[in-house]
């Protein structure tokens, strides 16, 4: 908490600087510095020092939080801050050091060798008169670790070498941290030599990569920098670099290959991963001739080793994630005195610099996702799944110039019985996880049809905070490579084979639940096509119920509906696609809510745990419950009822409210859709038809009855939906063309109009026109009355916290007729 508010409290001191010192991050975290060390008396800076070394940093709060620095522990020193010193028997540092010229200056900053160096080459006269002058001085220790054959080069040519080399660590004029502004270039006292300044977020200042350790050493005729390395001289840019550098010729034939070596010609402040010549020869032979013979691949293999900013080593004090020229990013961090990319120590030389950047040479190639074939793109997490492809013989499905979509299992995912399944089933299991054709993450959409390899259609479902296909949803770690994507779920995707109904009907688990759909006529809602999720409770949910008991409920067949529709909703709801531990709000077809969240992984009905989620069907989705649902703001009005509602129900109070009754819900909330391959109505006969009756309503959608025996079809046909989309086929897109006809209900005036067409028989015309009005009466009673039909719209609403949205009663057509539209709902 104390270095939290340490940290803070710096940062507001620093916001009250002035804009002019906005980007001097050097001196605000030297005032960071002060702060910490404010308790060992006035002008001493707190520095951290990297254990084993002698290298010392004004360091940023997140090292100074973490203790260490290029992941090695860093003990903390005080020492007074630049400009000041310590005076005997005081605390902390009162005194201001003295002010010299710059060779003075040299010795007061313990830069003794250059001093000296400055004195036996004839430099001291020049550096102890008149001028302004920026000294960028190396330490002591920068001088021993120069290399020896250099170093002994410029003792031996003293008045010369050494001289030119002392000048080229000089500018004309006198430059502060603050006015060393990142990526400028200040011209040396030394032939006009470049030096490149890159002033870092971190507070590390560089000079042609040296960095400056001691800063802002005020002399009488300038300034001193002390510096950790002696300066070398820039070479010419990058591109020229590559050119002549024989280790490597690998990354030069694939820069020209690529068209990228010219991009390294031109100005700029890149910083370059080389890999020599040995790390192309560690790749595999087929990988480096693929890449090499794709010029896409190429291009994005040089230009994913190259950042559009210059990182100098020393201003890497920890990992933090650059973007490439390939569009990707790179992690660049350090390990002691190591650079690493990714976590890995792979850097053999450091700091190159050229006039338009830096290079570090390496020795692995780093190979992008986008230059990878899909199968390559599979992560330590997706390896049974990568290694079953291959095992299996499905890699050569996954061709270089195809485009693909892997749906890749976490290793978890797959069971010992899974892996010990016979070969032929397992490969077709995997068939199922390999799409087609390459679809990203952003081009998902919910109701979406994927077709497999294998010739499956997946599925897609998209939720607030995921995306699934068919019972499994995705985490992080979508990966796009040369030839598709692929994408991570937590489980196996098993495609749906079955309807509700059908699911049901061979379970044994459910026989009781079933038998009261069927008595509730309800066994076509869940067998036709349509979205639902079901959650169906088990044999145990009915135990105590007698016979005498399933005959009340049966009887009373509305209240019997209500209860049944209260446990299925429109729309299809995977349990792993809920934001865990948030409470999704679902409308009922009977009109009451359920409660739904995930806590552990495991779906909770309103608080009750569902034992088994997420069984697909080809309409919906079932979620396996041991408890019987109940809206518990529904009254009971009848005593033989709440004593069987008391029986199988003991987790929640059920109201009574004497001769309370329920609603009627009316089997109008599905509907059905015709796809046809012309615009003509498509009439469906079960059997063979004796008569037909076909009701005209002035050039309106017709109205038609088949009739045998006992048995009435009703087919209502609207305007038809024309819909086009692309679908695959044998792995080419095809255009096609569907024409879809919504079935609808028309009311018009109380007389009802009809031609006869008789087809081999007679019948009563005036029982006829009654069963005509029969329906009528129906379908007006149904409208007239409260029926609420649930919209997908709604249920998203809901799902968001929204407040639901107040229907408003249809207008009257002119002529008192009314027309109402039941919406489509596959069951």
């Amino acid at each position: 908490m104390k270095i939290f508010f340490l940290c803070t409290f710096s940062i507001f001191l620093l916001s009250a600087f002035e804009q002019a010192a906005a980007s001097a991050h050097y001196d605000k975290i030297l005032t960071h510095s002060r702060i910490r060390a404010r308790d060992q008396g006035p002008n001493v800076c707190a520095l951290q020092q990297v254990m084993g070394t002698k290298k010392k940093y004004f360091s940023t709060c997140r090292n100074w939080y973490q203790g260490a620095i290029c992941g090695k522990k860093a003990t903390v020193l005080y020492e007074c801050c630049p400009g000041y010193m310590k005076m005997d028997g005081t605390r902390g540092c009162p005194a201001v050091a003295p002010i010299d010229h710059v060779y003075g200056t040299l010795g007061i900053v313990g830069a003794t060798s250059t001093q000296e160096y400055s004195d036996i080459s004839k430099l001291r006269e020049e550096i102890e008169g008149r001028g302004s002058f920026t000294f960028f001085a190396p330490s002591n220790e920068a001088w021993e670790q120069l290399n020896s054959e250099i170093h002994r080069n410029l003792i031996d040519n003293v008045n010369i070498e050494l001289y030119n080399a002392l000048h080229h660590h000089m500018v004309n004029k006198r430059m502060l941290t603050k006015d060393l502004k990142n990526g400028m270039t200040l011209v040396s006292m030394y032939n006009d030599q470049k030096l490149l300044i890159n002033h870092y977020p971190n507070g590390v200042v560089t000079v042609n990569c040296a960095r400056i350790i001691h800063g802002n050493q005020i002399a009488t005729n300038g300034v001193v920098h002390v510096v950790d390395r002696v300066l070398t001289a820039v070479g010419n840019t990058v591109q020229d670099f590559i050119e002549v550098e024989d280790d490597l010729s690998s990354l030069r034939a694939a820069a020209i290959t690529s068209d990228v070596l010219d991009i390294l010609g031109k100005p700029g402040h890149y910083t370059l991963f080389a890999p020599t010549n040995e790390a192309f020869e560690r790749l595999p032979r087929g990988v480096l001739e693929r890449i090499m013979g794709d010029k896409v691949a190429s291009e994005a293999l040089v230009k994913f080793h190259i950042l559009n900013t210059l990182q100098c080593s020393e201003a890497i004090t920890g990992g933090a994630v650059y973007e490439t020229l390939e569009g990707n990013t790179v992690e660049i961090g350090c390990d002691g005195e190591s650079l690493t990319v990714n976590g890995v120590k792979m850097v053999k030389r450091k700091d190159i610099v050229t006039s338009n950047g830096v290079i570090h040479l390496i020795d692995q190639v780093l190979i992008p996702d986008s230059a990878k074939q899909v199968i390559e793109l599979g992560g330590a997490q997706q390896t049974t799944f990568t290694e079953l492809v291959a095992q299996l013989g499905l890699t050569s499905s996954l061709r270089p110039e195809g485009q693909y979509t892997l749906l890749a299992p976490l290793n978890g995912a797959f069971s010992d019985d899974t892996l010990r399944m016979d070969q032929r089933l397992l490969r077709a299991i995997l068939q199922n996880h390999i799409i087609k054709v390459k679809v990203g993450l952003n081009e998902l959409y919910n109701g979406q049809e994927l077709e497999t390899i294998g010739g499956k259609l997946l599925r897609v479902f998209v939720y607030r905070t995921a995306v699934c296909i068919e019972n499994s949803c995705m985490v992080r770690g979508s990966k796009e490579g040369r030839n598709g994507f692929i994408h991570i779920f937590r489980q196996i995707i098993s495609p749906a084979e079955k309807t509700l109904h059908e699911m049901l009907k061979n379970d044994k688990r459910f026989s009781v639940f079933l038998s009261l759909v069927k008595a509730a006529d309800l066994d076509d809602v869940l067998s036709r096509p349509g979205e639902w999720t079901l959650f169906v409770p088990t044999n145990d949910a009915f135990k105590g119920l007698t016979d005498d008991d399933k005959a009340i409920l049966i009887r009373d067949k509305n209240a019997l509906r209500n209860i049944l529709l209260y446990h299925l909703i429109q729309g299809v709801f995977i349990g792993s696609g809920f934001e865990p531990g948030v409470t999704n709000i679902l409308k009922t077809i009977q009109g009451g809510k359920l409660y739904l969240k995930t806590v552990n992984d495991t779906l909770l009905i309103n608080e009750l745990k569902s034992r088994e989620s997420d069984l697909m069907a080809t309409n919906g989705v079932i979620h396996v419950i041991d408890k019987l649902l109940y809206p518990a703001d529904v009254p009971v009005g009848n005593d033989q009822l709440l004593t069987i509602l008391k029986k199988l129900i003991k987790y929640i109070q059920i109201k009574f409210v004497r001769d309370s009754t329920f609603k009627e819900i009316p089997l109008t909330f599905y509907k059905i859709n015709i796809i046809e391959s012309n615009v003509k109505p498509i009439i469906r006969k079960e059997d063979p038809s004796i008569t037909q009756l076909t009701k005209l309503i002035e050039g309106e959608p017709e109205f038609k009855i088949v009739r045998e025996g006992e048995t009435i079809t009703k087919v209502i046909h609207g305007e038809p939906i024309i819909k086009t989309y692309t679908k695959i086929i044998d792995g080419r897109p095809v255009e096609v063309t569907e024409k879809k006809v919504t079935e609808e209900r028309i009311i018009q005036g109380p007389e009802i109009k009809y031609t006869r067409i008789t087809a081999g028989g007679s019948d009563n015309e005036e029982n006829l026109k009654k069963l005509l009005e029969e329906e009528v009466t129906k379908v007006t009673k149904f409208i007239e009355g409260d029926g609420h039909l649930l919209e997908d719209e709604e249920i998203k609403r809901l799902l968001q916290g929204e407040a639901p949205v107040r229907r408003v009663p249809p207008r009257r057509t002119q002529g008192g007729a009314a027309r109402r539209r039941t919406r489509l709902a596959h069951s």
